[in-house]
């Protein structure tokens, strides 16, 4: 009797130093890591090299597609020979059809349609890193009968290789930041816990000289004179934003 009593007694305890190493190893693998997070964010601005130029030839005719067709496929033709010797093809600018619509146009008269006419529209993108000819390319496109000037985009032809630049900047502001947090709280920076980074330009002069450039045209095509220079267009600079919201372990 006294031998069964003892060997419950040993299998008592071996549990419980089972339930020890158990319940040890499980707070050593829920220990949490403490960390801290923060936001950063650097801009630059850069000189525009390319810019793109949305130009528009409509026609129209009261009773015939097909010669609205034509006529609007003999200036679409001027435009598009007269644009392509303006630009460098070698330099990656390029001429091409953005859209082309053929369509009958309706007025109304309370619930009535009455057909008003035929419009024709061929859309012209122009690619070019040759900037300063802005000015001249839209004013040749309106002399040959474009209608009009819808868009006109500055951009940089190395945004990538910039962006990188500009988020290593943010990256890096983000690390100091961290170490000084992390020295006032007597702690160290261990590592990353986790990073969003973004970059984005500023595109407010981009609508503020399409505006531009579209009112002067309009100006232009209504004035029999041509004029002795070329119209005016400021590239102005693009503002490069790069924003990092990082988190570091500490300890």
């Amino acid at each position: 009797m006294k031998k069964l009593i003892v060997g419950v007694t040993l299998l008592a305890l071996a549990a419980g130093v089972a339930a020890t190493n158990v319940n040890a190893a499980t707070v050593v693998n829920t220990e949490e890591k403490g960390y801290v997070s923060v936001s950063t964010s650097a801009n630059t601005e850069l000189n525009p090299d390319v810019v793109e130029i949305s130009i528009a030839v409509r026609t129209e005719d009261n009773k015939s597609l097909q010669k609205a067709t034509l006529k609007n496929k003999e200036i679409s033709d001027s435009v598009y020979t007269a644009l392509k010797g303006m630009i460098n093809s070698q330099n990656g600018d390029y001429v091409k059809t953005a859209d082309f619509s053929a369509t009958p146009v309706y007025s109304y008269s309370g619930s009535k349609r009455n057909f008003d006419k035929y419009e024709v529209s061929n859309n012209v993108i122009v690619h070019t890193k040759s900037i300063e000819k802005a000015g001249d390319i839209i004013d040749k496109a309106i002399s040959l009968g474009a209608t009009d000037v819808n868009n006109l985009t500055f951009s940089v032809s190395n945004y990538d290789k910039q962006c990188d630049e500009l988020l290593g900047v943010a990256v890096k502001k983000a690390k100091n930041r961290a170490d000084a947090i992390a020295k006032n709280a007597s702690s160290y920076v261990t590592g990353v816990k986790s990073m969003n980074v973004s970059c984005s330009m500023n595109q407010n002069n981009v609508v503020q000289y399409r505006l531009m450039a579209k009112n002067m045209s309009f100006g232009a095509s209504a004035d029999a004179a041509a004029p002795e220079a070329s119209t005016p267009i400021q590239s102005g600079v693009i503002k490069l934003f790069a924003n990092v919201n990082a988190s570091f372990f500490v300890k």
